[in-house]
């Protein structure tokens, strides 16, 4: 064999058996996650100048044909790891049950009753409140939540504990109002379909999403024709055959300031 070609193999067989280069280390959050450290490490973490952000999303909610149940659930999972990227927090696990009535004729759909739902957050605060902390963030991916968001607060402030959660109307009102071509709906609708394509596409079956856009009534969704509410046979209100996912970027990239915006509004409030 030629020296040349015998050099080349040795060479080759060099750098098959050289360990693969590591990846370059992941850039430091600016949060911790809670479920991520020993008590220990908590017990370092939650102080009276912490912030401390709850997520909430329902993990079994309907979402039309087109989304998973857990839709809420991922997509607060999402919005948390965008935040503690950001932001100085701790941010505790994320509440999968709340209050959600508008959807319980669709199998599968969960809620809390009202006063369940207020006092699951008034307990999760406390105990940690008593750990140090007193400025609270619910990140709330709901509408309905915040019926039993405000009551709690509300209880919390007797004991000088702040509890601040996000309005999803306010801080995405602004921006729904230039993308959106639907003519009706706020539940896996455009928007919503739009922001999933964006967060976890592979979550989404665009194959199955219909136009379901019926009247505005008052009540939660309903699948009886002649009931209370607005009539949905599938689970559905608006058009999500309408979703991009670049309408999804502008909402969720808009919404994640918003949220970073609160949280640090919630870190210089007075407390009550």
């Amino acid at each position: 064999m030629p020296p040349a070609r015998f050099a080349s193999i040795v060479a080759l067989i060099a750098f098959s058996c050289m360990p693969p280069p590591k990846p370059p280390p992941p850039s430091a959050a600016a949060g911790v996650l809670l479920e991520d450290v020993t008590w220990q490490e908590a017990a370092k973490l939650l102080g009276p100048d912490t912030v401390v952000v709850i997520p909430i999303g329902a993990a079994s909610k309907e979402h039309g044909p087109h989304l998973k149940l857990a839709n809420d659930f991922t997509m607060a999972e999402y919005l948390k790891r965008r935040v503690v990227g950001a932001a100085k927090v701790v941010v505790a696990p994320t509440v999968p049950y709340h209050y959600y009535p508008a959807f319980v004729e669709y199998p599968g759909s969960t809620t809390l009753r009202l006063e369940t739902a207020r006092d699951l957050m008034v307990d999760i605060v406390k105990s940690l409140a008593h750990y140090g902390p007193r400025r609270f963030y619910a990140l709330n991916t709901g509408v309905s939540t915040l019926r039993a968001l405000k009551p709690a607060a509300e209880v919390l402030a007797q004991e000088g504990i702040l509890l601040r959660f996000t309005n999803l109307l306010e801080l995405l009102g602004p921006i729904e109002k230039e993308l959106k071509e639907q003519k009706r709906g706020t539940h896996a609708d455009e928007i919503e379909t739009s922001m999933m394509l964006y967060i976890a596409p592979e979550t989404v079956d665009m194959s199955k999403a219909v136009r379901d856009e019926g009247e505005d009534r008052p009540g939660g969704l309903t699948r009886d024709p002649n009931g209370r509410g607005v009539y949905s046979p599938t689970g559905t209100w608006g058009d999500p055959t309408l979703a991009r996912r670049e309408k999804g970027e502008r909402v969720v990239e808009g919404l994640v300031l918003g949220l970073l915006r609160d949280i640090e509004a919630t870190r210089t409030a007075a407390l009550p």
